[in-house]
């Protein structure tokens, strides 16, 4: 995967806490660490924004479409 440089401002508490993970061996570098910070926030925007837009969907009609034709084809499925 190519990857990017790019510079990166932190306070120096923030950045004491970064070197902290480091020294335990959480992170292997300040790099990793950053990208991983990253890559969980975008992951909780996401996620975030699936909710929002499952908020906006009517469940009675979602449901009345994914069942639509249901009780034909349940009549046909085998007993077990």
């Amino acid at each position: 995967m190519n990857r990017a440089k790019i510079a990166v401002s932190l306070d120096a508490q923030t950045l004491g806490r970064l070197d902290g993970l480091v020294r335990a061996r959480v992170f292997p570098s300040r790099s990793r660490a950053i990208e991983a910070a990253v890559n969980e926030k975008l992951a909780r925007m996401d996620r975030g924004r699936l909710a929002r837009e499952s908020a906006k969907l009517d469940r009675v009609r979602e449901k009345a479409i994914a069942e639509e034709g249901m009780d034909k084809e349940l009549d046909e499925w085998p007993e077990y």
